[in-house]
């Protein structure tokens, strides 16, 4: 039996407490990118906030933002800093619907569980057995890549390693990857793993250190800063393996966030952090599945702009999301950051990104 997307149960709306339940209250914002006091903050769960009688689904959320009733009472979830004077916020701090407010988090349970109260290994671990995990996850992929918005978040680890990288250029080329965010390192050595054939001065594939090795990226990074555009850079060192060169080659979008450690960086940085994130945020309101790579703060950050739903041609659908590290601590933060439906993998990426072309690509 092939994948099948979880279907969505909407509430009852007939239920007697969301049928008496009173119509949401706004209060005006007076000061550009403030809210006003006791507004209702957003989580990662369906919300539906209650206008002129009728129920009405916040359908592009995101967690710690704020909600603003449209002239049409439609939604809209802003971030404080966007919110402009006169526009309505939502007030309230109850989800339960007695403010017009309710908070739903049951529209994809499926099978009840057996609930035990002592058993072994409930967590997820490195001891944890990751088939059944990998096997879903393949068949999550295979539909998306035709049905959905695959966003992929990397560190350098993604590139350190030379089937690591050729995995996840092949992936790329096998249309498996729809936008690809991360920051100024995971960029700048695989373009120095593909015009020097090292990755922060050690060979890709030997994990050799190699002589004055450590002014290669700078080296990468000077000559990107000259060429003025990756494109260019691309085309004057004849670029024609890794990451950034498949994503370029099929148009798929990279979002760069800079961070205050960047050498360099390279011309397709954003140095604003509020730039990169509404960047990243354009991507993760399309997205249907995110996968986080060893990059625990670019995970965060995404996580938290990604919801556990989204509306897709009038259909609420799960979001899938993943988050893949060798450390434990790693992948439980984004699960303690409010993510809580992440599905979290304890392995190496290097391992995970082969398992995936092994079994995605030809």
């Amino acid at each position: 039996m092939g994948f099948e997307l979880p279907k969505y149960i909407e509430p009852n709306f007939e239920q007697e407490f969301l049928k008496s339940a009173p119509n949401v209250k706004t209060e005006e914002v007076v000061k550009e990118g403030v809210a006003p006091e006791n507004y209702h903050g957003t989580t990662i769960f369906p919300e539906y906030f209650k206008i002129d009688g009728k129920w009405v689904l916040a359908k592009e959320s995101r967690m710690d933002s704020v909600v603003v009733v449209k002239d049409n009472n439609e939604v809209e979830v802003k971030e404080f800093r966007n919110l402009k004077v006169g526009e309505k916020v939502v007030v309230g701090r109850t989800e339960d619907a007695s403010e017009g407010i309710y908070v739903y988090n049951g529209g994809f349970v499926g099978e009840e569980e057996i609930d035990e109260t002592f058993a072994f290994r409930s967590g997820r671990s490195r001891e944890t057995a990751y088939s059944k995990d990998y096997d879903d996850l393949y068949e999550v992929l295979r539909r998306e890549k035709e049905h959905g918005y695959i966003v992929w978040v990397l560190g350098p680890a993604a590139v350190f390693d030379k089937d690591a990288r050729e995995a996840m250029a092949a992936l790329i080329d096998n249309g498996y990857v729809h936008a690809f965010l991360g920051g100024n390192a995971v960029a700048t050595h695989d373009l120095e793993a593909a015009t020097i054939g090292t990755a922060l001065g050690q060979d890709i594939y030997t994990q050799k250190s190699m002589k004055d090795g450590h002014y290669n990226h700078l080296d990468l990074l000077n000559k990107a800063r000259r060429a003025g555009s990756i494109e260019r850079l691309i085309e004057e060192e004849n670029i024609t393996d890794g990451i950034i060169h498949a994503c370029v080659k099929n148009d798929v979008p990279i979002v760069l966030g800079g961070s205050i450690r960047d050498d360099g960086p390279l011309p397709i940085v954003i140095s604003d952090v509020y730039k990169a994130q509404n960047e990243m945020r354009k991507h993760t309101r399309k997205a249907t599945t995110v996968i986080c790579l060893a990059t625990q703060l670019h995970s965060i950050a995404t996580g938290n702009m990604t919801p556990s739903y989204t509306v897709v041609n009038g259909e609420v659908r799960p979001v899938f999301i993943y988050s893949v590290d060798v450390s434990e601590f790693a992948v439980n933060k984004l699960r303690d950051r409010g993510t809580l439906e992440v599905k979290t993998i304890v392995t190496n990426v290097q391992d995970f990104l082969v398992n995936l072309k092994n079994n995605l690509t030809k």
